[in-house]
């Protein structure tokens, strides 16, 4: 067995030694055997859950590093070496003085620190000090990426408990992280492996489906595929295409969202069309003059383009898609990227090596971590990452066209938090491509958003079920946890206001309930439990507004209605909230919502209304 084990290990070390001498120096391909050589020594005496030796381990996470994500020289050491601090008695310091500062502080950042106390818990801490390394340097999550990636693809040899604790934190943060970097293959094994290992049965049902969708459709795709490469041939324009099936994980989640079952999932496949690299300035008009020449071809479903190109997704993904009718009336799903476009689909923020894109990686990452380094727990620092880094993107304007992206199924309020918090806390309404909508609106990739805010308005409860964005829900939470909450619970029978006559009730969490002395709960609740009555003061606070009703009748006249709302609204400065009118033979009746700080204002409010000409009785009725 050990000379198995060593045969696999000389074969995989010659392999990535000779995958990567085309692109590294002598010097450097010193450095990576001598990486290699010190991770067999500090490792010889470990072995994996699997039995064998640990440092197959290192050389399946290099091979990654180094031909999967094509990074160099001391990302490939640093993958040699990511445990040896962890696992080992050497130190940092002997990683920096024999491979230097770079590669120690690649090392460092993946090593899991060892604490007495965890200001979080292991997990979180963990995650904090991988993603706080991007103030600096991308490769250490790359790094740990491999590694993650290796150990899912190795995961059966871990007992069932550790294989869900693995696959949890993978499906949880490291698929997502891998999207955001714009790793579209990566993310896809990541889930996909977690998602085998959390749900067996399930997975290997919608794999079986797959299979079978694949057998049954494959005649007729590939007809359709020799179709377009005919298409696009009479118009000298040279591509190859591809069928790239969806995945189970990719399935269930569609299933999930949908809530439909497998036969009316769409989209369970896509064509590729893939030209030859060009300057980055023409590769919009050679995937225009692809475009065009399809759709003279094929019919197209409306609304069905999405591009990429010109506003790529926050990953980084560029691609032009569109829906078109094959021969046998099925819409099928295409892709046109050019090569470039298909190697930064995998290889994401390692594929392009200059200065600039690194800066322009780090600073998304920058940006998206601010808003969730004050987290206050680890279920909504876990919420932060995975809403900012998981979700695709859309990207919608302002009316003066700043664009501003946004996860997908954020809503109009989520933009108004964008914005600046203040506008999100006082948002009214919305005008979304000049209509007006409400706050909560989901917002579609293109639309344009204008934000109608008003002082008197303030965030609701509900509001947090409203968004998606991590920058809405902190400020809404903090937002809540800031403002005075009442100090009684208020009976949802009879609805007391301050300045009503009220009795209190002490319940069984201690809390008190108000009623109304008339309330026919606290007359039964008197008889049965008069032990539990407190005294209360139940004051006007300028801060609390309390719903009310009324019902208006009187005769019906030219601008009655409008006499009562200026009454309300203008004349008293009350928010009104719901009116609804019903006029027969000649009389008008009326029910009004609005809000109140106390009786007396109710009292004021009906007595106003009392002198509108025409108007013959003002009641207060109760809330249902």
């Amino acid at each position: 067995m050990e000379n198995d084990y060593q045969a696999i290990i000389e074969q995989n070390i010659n392999e990535l030694f000779d995958n990567i001498r085309p692109r590294m120096s002598d010097d450097d391909m010193e450095r990576i055997r001598k990486a290699f050589d010190f991770a067999c020594e500090a490792h010889c005496k470990q072995k994996r859950k699997s039995g064998e030796p640990y440092i197959i381990h290192p050389i399946a996470v290099a091979r990654i590093i180094a031909e999967e994500l094509e990074l160099s020289t001391d990302a490939i050491i640093a993958a040699f070496l990511h445990d040896v601090v962890e696992d080992t008695d050497y130190t940092i310091e002997d990683i920096r003085q024999l491979f230097g500062n770079g590669v120690a502080f690649l090392v460092n950042v993946v090593t899991k620190q060892k604490k007495e106390e965890y200001e979080h818990s292991k997990q979180i801490d963990n995650y904090q000090q991988m993603l706080s390394s991007v103030q600096y340097d991308i490769r250490a999550l790359l790094i740990k990426l491999a590694d993650r990636l290796h150990n899912m693809r190795t995961l059966s040899s871990m007992r069932p408990d550790k294989q869900m604790k693995i696959a949890g934190e993978t499906d949880y943060f490291y698929a997502p992280l891998a999207n955001r970097l714009g790793l579209y293959h990566t993310k896809t094994e990541l889930e996909n492996l977690s998602f085998q290992y959390r749900c067996p049965l399930q997975y290997a049902h919608l794999d079986e489906l797959l299979k079978a969708e694949q057998i049954k459709t494959q005649y007729n795709i590939e007809h359709f595929i020799e179709m377009i490469n005919e298409t696009l041939a009479l118009h000298g324009i040279k591509v190859r295409t591809e069928i790239r099936y969806r995945k189970p994980y990719s399935i269930w989640r569609k299933m999930q969202s949908k809530g439909c079952d497998f036969q009316h999932v769409d989209g369970k496949y896509y064509i590729r069309i893939i030209y030859p690299n060009e300057t980055i300035e023409s590769e919009k008009n050679t995937t225009l003059r692809i475009y065009s020449a399809l759709t003279d071809a094929f019919k197209e479903a409306p609304g069905s383009v999405a591009n990429y190109i010109n506003a790529p997704k926050e990953n980084g993904y560029q691609s032009f898609h569109v829906k078109l009718l094959s021969e046998q009336d099925t819409w099928e799903e295409i892709h046109i990227s050019s090569e470039r476009m298909v190697r930064n689909s995998q290889l994401g923020c390692a594929a392009e090596r200059t200065e600039a894109n690194v800066d322009s990686w780090l600073s998304k990452f920058r940006s998206v971590l601010k808003d969730i380094k004050h987290h206050t727990h680890e279920i909504e620092y876990m919420d932060g990452i995975t809403s900012s880094f998981y979700n695709d993107d859309i990207t919608v304007y302002t009316p003066k066209g700043k664009s501003i992206v946004l996860p997908k199924n954020a809503t109009a309020l989520d933009f108004a938090f964008e914005i600046h918090s203040r506008i999100g806390e006082h948002a009214q309404y919305a005008r979304i491509n000049g209509k007006l909508t409400s706050i909560k609106t989901t917002l579609r990739r293109g639309d344009v958003i204008e934000i109608g805010t008003n002082d008197n308005v303030h965030p609701q409860p509900d509001w947090l079920n409203c968004v998606s964005t991590y920058k809405a829900k902190r400020s809404l939470r903090i937002y809540f946890a800031n403002r005075r909450i009442l100090e009684y619970n208020r009976c949802n029978f009879c609805h007391p206001i301050p300045g009503e006559e009220v009795i209190g009730f002490k319940e069984h969490d201690n809390s008190t309930t108000l009623h109304k002395r008339n309330c026919p709960t606290a007359i039964r609740q008197a008889a049965h439990y008069g032990d539990s009555i407190i005294p209360v003061d139940f004051k006007e606070d300028p801060e609390f507004l309390y719903p009310v009703r009324i019902r208006v009748r009187g005769v019906d006249r030219y601008h009655l209605l409008s006499d009562l709302i200026v009454s309300i609204t203008d004349e008293l400065h009350l928010s009104m909230k719901e009116l609804s009118t019903e006029t027969v033979d000649h009389i008008a009746a009326c029910t009004i919502d609005f809000a109140v700080h106390s009786v007396d204002e109710l009292q004021r409010a009906m007595e106003n209304i009392a002198t509108i000409d025409g108007i013959d009785e003002v009641s207060r009725i109760d809330i249902e």
